[in-house]
């Protein structure tokens, strides 16, 4: 684990790629997910990918892939965006699918509105080609634990 640590210390202080992270992440990088960053801001991008296609006649993403994309997003916001870094484990997960996610390219970006000591809360806006037309929204809850804790 500290190793881990060491290197989200070195992806704030810019000596470290922030996709070097999500590269330790499995499931991150099982989805293909990569993250753009403009100075402080980080989004994710869920690239176009076949695999991810749930109905083929739209063609459409699969909702689960992009829950998926939403959840691992806001987990490795959430790493990046905590003083001392802390293990998230997810507590709960609402999205609301608010329009088909088309064969393309899609984005993320969350949103941390709760971070205490031991619970936070983030909020994930998925979208395609208008950051005002999002394909779907999420809510995430997680437990923050220390690596030395018990579950």
């Amino acid at each position: 684990m500290n190793a881990l640590y060491e290197l989200i210390r070195a992806c704030r202080a810019g000596e470290a790629s922030y996709q070097a992270l999500v590269e330790r992440v499995p499931y991150a990088r099982f989805l293909g997910i990569e993250v753009a960053n403009r100075g402080q801001e980080i989004s994710f991008v869920l690239p176009r990918n076949a695999d991810n296609i749930g109905n083929p006649t739209l063609p459409a993403l699969h909702g689960g892939a992009v829950a998926g994309f939403m959840e691992q997003s806001a987990v490795i916001f959430l790493l990046l965006s905590m003083g001392e870094p802390r293990v998230p484990k997810t507590i709960d997960f609402t999205i609301d699918y608010l329009r088909a996610g088309h064969f393309r390219d899609t984005y993320a970006e969350c949103q941390v509105t709760r971070l205490g000591r031991r619970v936070a809360n983030v909020q994930i806006s998925a979208w395609q080609q208008r950051r005002d037309e999002p394909i779907a929204l999420a809510r995430a809850h997680f437990l923050l634990s220390d690596e030395n804790e018990a579950p």
